[in-house]
């Protein structure tokens, strides 16, 4: 509930459309098959559906993002409370160990159940808790950071938003839409994608090495083909004064590529329009660390998949013992997808454990 009371900046994106993605993959860095499966069972439009049907009011956003018609968090949060009567709620109470019981269940700290179903969420602390159920555990890293760039001309333009891509050199990691420049570095969307495709290969390097813009998001004879536009339909005016991008930035990347604001256009030749064709599409920047997104905190990693039935997320080894949301090794890019994922395979154990209760 605390998670859900900040995600979407206290806003709650609860959920995605999904339109304009080609592929699951795209929303799903790890995992993507898993939610193919589980969007089967329970859909983002089941979601939207559940929640309408609750009292929630919700609304569809350009992005394709899901909110609250009241843009509260705490709508959501509530909505889930008020079905927790008669739950018995043990707040503030460590598990410290689960261990497989015999015939089916488990032993939570000595105390056997049933049906256990782990939810714990990203843990980058570990998952030791786990180690007597014999599941195989991918070590959970961060994912969805911002950028610490190491700049101060680029931080300078904290507050810049721009539709941009970004990309780690010589990789193909890679991702595009709104970058935000803050006082630390780079944010907003792209950043936040980037950092998700990337999390496993930013981690083992330390979060050091660089990162590349392109302020277009175009490719090299795109960015020629403006350039030399602009400059065929204003010989005589100066770089300065026919920005294509907002004006500090392009202030700052004439900078970068060595020009004078007051050179003219006739003036360019050749070898500056080569080097500003380049700043505009592989601004290379160094990267010298990450920072958390506002209070919101995503992991790659968790139990491996291979361990449970993708149908029922029950393990295969321990029967009565189910696993759901960012506790698998499935998690995904900001927009709604990660909480559709905890819709979807909570609904799924919902449903596996109604089912085995029924047959008794």
């Amino acid at each position: 509930m605390a998670k859900l009371s900040v995600t979407g900046g206290g806003r709650c994106n609860l959920t995605n459309s999904f339109e304009g993605l080609h592929s699951l993959a795209e929303a799903y860095p790890r995992g993507e098959k898993l939610m193919k499966r589980a969007l089967k069972v329970f859909s983002q439009e089941d979601t939207v559906k559940w929640f309408e049907g609750e009292g929630v009011r919700l609304v569809l956003q350009e992005d394709h993002c899901w909110f609250p018609r009241s843009q509260k968090a705490m709508d959501i949060v509530h909505c889930l409370e008020k079905h927790l009567s008669g739950v018995d709620l043990r707040l503030r109470t460590a598990v410290k160990r689960i261990v497989p019981a015999k015939g089916g269940g488990a032993l939570v700290d000595g105390e056997a159940f049933d049906y256990v179903v782990v939810t714990t969420g990203g843990a980058v602390h570990g998952l030791s808790f786990l180690e007597a159920m014999e599941v195989e555990v991918i070590p959970p890293v961060p994912s969805l950071f911002t950028f610490t760039i190491d700049d101060p001309p680029l931080r300078n333009l904290m507050g810049l938003v721009v539709d941009a891509s970004v990309s780690l050199p010589s990789t193909r990691f890679s991702a595009s839409g709104p970058l935000l420049i803050t006082d630390w570095g780079l944010s907003g969307p792209a950043t936040l994608k980037l950092s998700s495709y990337a999390a496993r290969y930013l981690a083992e390097r330390q979060y050091k090495g660089s990162v590349s813009v392109n302020w277009l998001g175009a490719s090299e004879s795109e960015a020629r083909t403006l350039l030399q536009g602009l400059a065929a339909r204003n010989p005589q005016k100066q770089l300065s004064n026919t920005p294509p991008l907002q004006h500090r930035l392009w202030s700052h990347l004439l900078s970068r590529a060595g020009l004078r604001e007051n050179l003219r256009w006739a003036e360019l030749g050749s070898k500056g329009l080569n080097r500003l064709t380049a700043v505009l599409i592989n601004d290379v920047y160094p990267l010298s660390g990450k920072s958390k997104f506002r209070e919101e905190f995503v992991t790659a990693g968790g139990v491996a998949l291979s361990n449970i039935d993708l149908s029922t997320l029950e393990s295969k080894r321990h029967k009565g013992v189910f696993f759901a949301g960012e506790v698998l090794d499935i998690d995904a890019i900001t927009g709604g997808f990660n909480l559709q994922a905890a819709w979807s395979t909570g609904y799924i154990c919902a449903r596996s454990i109604l089912k085995a209760v029924q047959d008794g």
